[in-house]
């Protein structure tokens, strides 16, 4: 399946509770937090290594400060090592993705986890292929440690029932790829690391009127064609789904539009010659990310710094289609398929990856 062919609701959100399949909220496991907001960590692995390129001393120290301020989440002390899967390739990374936003007017309550993205780094750190997994796509969660799971369910039913650990679990029973390590996501940060990049340029193909919006002047027209986004147009495109026909593939091709786009400026637009706009960018990251205890950004950054969005290939979790079980909407996984796409990233073969992702 193409990266115009995406299957996913990014209403990317995290809860402090959840609704169960009987209908009651029960509370997700905690996450130590120094700050409210969690933001694109994805910004923050991929463009800090552009940053970290230079090399010098002042810089490495700033980096360094940075890293140790960012908030930690323990993703795998309480995953049991039995159940984990073998390491295959030595030297390549997966950084399982988790999507929120705490402030989509549409979520209120920040009721349910909805991105899911599992993010390959070859061992040559030449390329990342990044990997949406739909997050209502049905498959076996496996039992918590607080005794809530241990059945079928739709995947981001994992974090309501055990936090971060649990989603860990489940998606590598999923994938049969090891995690190295978790970033939370809030694409409600869209809006800060925008503005502080000074806009970015976003080609539309359909113009549509936004469902929501952060417009003070009412619902938001988007015009087919080039145009240069400020932080609230571009947090109001890469949310909207009511507006399409595909709503749910729609919207997470421009999620991964504005990425690329944000990648792109922060490495052409100035931001490296400007310490003002470096300094902003940088605090409009960083300041909010997430990742887990052992994740170092700064010698991610070093490995990755030849990286452009020109190396990012998006793709998602082949399916069959969607349907019932129950009461609920499902998205039913093509487990062939996706087999042979994350067999492909246990070993590491860019090259099937590409294939099987089509």
């Amino acid at each position: 399946m193409s990266d115009r062919q995406q299957l996913a609701d990014p209403e990317p959100r995290f809860p402090a509770s959840d609704v169960d399949a009987e209908g009651g909220t029960q509370p997700v496991a905690p996450v130590r937090r120094r700050r409210r907001g969690r933001r694109i960590a994805l910004i923050v692995l991929l463009v800090v290594a552009l940053l970290a390129g230079g090399g010098a001393l002042a810089g490495g120290l700033y980096y360094r400060s940075v890293n140790s301020s960012i908030d930690r989440v323990d993703a795998f002390t309480e995953v049991p090592e039995e159940s984990r899967p073998q390491v295959v390739a030595k030297g390549a990374m997966n950084i399982m993705i988790l999507g929120s936003d705490s402030r989509d007017p549409e979520n209120a309550g920040g009721s349910r986890s909805d991105t899911i993205i599992l993010a390959h780094l070859p061992k040559d750190r030449s390329s990342a292929q990044l990997i949406s997994i739909p997050r209502d796509t049905w498959t076996n969660v496996p039992r918590s440690k607080q005794g809530r799971g241990g059945r079928d369910a739709k995947i981001n039913a994992a974090y309501a029932w055990g936090g971060v650990p649990l989603m860990v679990q489940t998606v590598e029973k999923f994938t049969g790829v090891r995690i190295d390590h978790v970033a939370m996501v809030d694409f409600a940060g869209f809006k800060e690391i925008v503005d502080a990049l000074g806009g970015i340029d976003i080609d539309v193909e359909q113009g549509f009127t936004s469902t929501h919006s952060l417009n003070p002047g009412g619902k938001r027209e988007f015009v087919a064609g080039r145009q240069t986004m400020d932080g609230a147009a571009a947090l109001d495109y890469a949310r909207e789904r009511y507006a399409f026909a595909n709503g749910d593939f729609t919207r997470i091709k421009h999620q991964q539009q504005v990425i690329k786009a944000i990648l792109d400026k922060a490495a052409s637009g100035g931001t490296l010659s400007s310490p003002t706009k470096l300094n902003s960018f940088v605090k409009a990251t960083a300041n909010a990310v997430a990742v887990d205890e052992s994740l170092s950004l700064v010698d991610l950054a070093m490995e990755m710094r030849h990286l452009r969005s020109g190396n990012l290939g998006f793709y998602t979790c082949p399916v069959k289609g969607t349907g019932r079980v129950g009461s609920e909407s499902v998205v039913f996984p093509d487990n062939a398929r996706a087999k042979t796409l994350f067999d492909a990233v246990r070993r590491d073969s860019v090259e099937q990856i590409v294939s099987a992702g089509k």
